[in-house]
This record gives structure tokens, sequence and C-alpha cells, in this order.
């Protein structure tokens, strides 16, 4: 599937406070929260509804619910958990799953280390969340796992995306709809989006 680019003014406006170096620990959580319940506005657009019949002040309205399709949201530790309140709050009642991942050191490549998710993935739209898509190892490694668990309908959300992780997670899992809110130049030598925001994890959680 082609990636879809969340172009919306105000997203697009709160990535550029993002990025910006000097904007301190508090306000770059809350930003990425922001976007990140724009962004889940877009990505479950297609969610099917159902007509149902309720009692208004006035009259009984006939009007439209959620129907059938339940959601999981599963953050890939630990950057992902920055982007959970802003979509919690627009599907509360979604389960929620946890995936952690590191890259070795010396392989690069992504090494498991934790998933705990609902015992009906299977039934849920699944949508991953990770606030950078970078080499893209991480994030096809999660949809390998989430697929191993049973997850037939997935759809991976990231704010920043360099073009070699959108290959890769495109050609590993076609099957997969990505959205992000910006694609980027490139990957530098240490594998950091350019121009990014830097390290999206250590900026949440003011680690550096």
């Amino acid at each position: 599937m082609t990636p879809m680019i969340l172009d919306h003014p105000l997203i697009q406006h709160k990535i550029s406070l993002l990025r910006n170096k000097n904007t301190g620990s508090k306000e770059f959580r809350e930003l990425v929260s922001e976007v990140s319940m724009l962004m889940c506005y877009e990505a479950t657009r297609d969610l099917p509804l159902k007509e149902v019949e309720v009692e208004t002040p006035i009259s009984i309205a006939k009007t439209k619910v959620i129907a059938g399709r339940k959601l999981a949201f599963v953050p890939i530790l630990r950057a992902g958990i920055g982007m959970l309140d802003g979509v919690l709050s627009m599907v509360p009642a979604a389960k929620v799953g946890h995936i952690g991942l590191y890259r070795d050191p010396q392989t690069l490549q992504p090494v498991r280390y934790y998933c705990k998710l609902p015992s009906d993935i299977n039934e849920r739209e699944v949508i991953v969340l990770d606030p950078m898509l970078a080499t893209g190892g991480s994030a096809v490694e999660a949809i390998n796992m989430l697929k191993e668990s049973g997850a037939t309908n997935i759809k991976y959300m990231c704010i920043i995306a360099a073009p070699e992780g959108l290959n890769a997670l495109t050609d590993a899992h076609p099957d997969v709809q990505v959205y992000c809110a910006a694609k980027d130049e490139k990957l530098n030598d240490e594998k950091y989006i350019v121009p990014g925001l830097g390290d999206c994890g250590d900026r949440i959680f003011g680690t550096k």
C-alpha cells in the first residue's frame, strides 16, 4: 500500500515545533500526544458504522456508532508510549499491547525483549505506534510479532519517516497501511533521520 502522508496544517505546524531543538521535554511530550491524536482521526477513517436510534431532548434521532471492528493500539517501546495518550483520548475503549525491541550494536538487527498483547488480538484492528520510522527494522519486526500472534488487520502510524524506512516496511509488509506526518530526506551515517527531530525517546522522557 502507498504510505499516507498526513499534511493537515495543524499537524504540520506542530511538527515544526517538535523539530525545534529548543522545545523542552514537557512541551515536546504534549506535541507528540497532540499530533498522534490528529493522526488517529485519519487512521480510523475507515471504521465501519451502524445505525442506531437515540432519544434526544426533542425526539428520536437515527444516528451512527462504530460497529464491529474493535481496536488495539500497540506502541513500540519506549518512544511509542509518547503517542499513546493522544490516540486513547480519541478511542478510550481500545485495548493496549506493548512490544519491546532494541537494536543489536554489532549486527544492527532488532532484538525482541518484550511482547504483551490483548488475548483477542486476532479479532482487532491493530494500530502500531512509533514516532520515528528510520531504517524500518523495528517496525518490520514488530509487525512480524503481531502476525505471529494472529493479528491480520494491521496499520502503522509514525510521525517522521525516512524514505529508507518506508521502503523497507512496505516491501516487507505490503498489506500494512502506513500513516506518517512527514517524509524526510534520508538517514545519516548514524541512522538518524535528516533533518528529523533527534532521538524522540530521549526528548519525550528528558533522558538527554
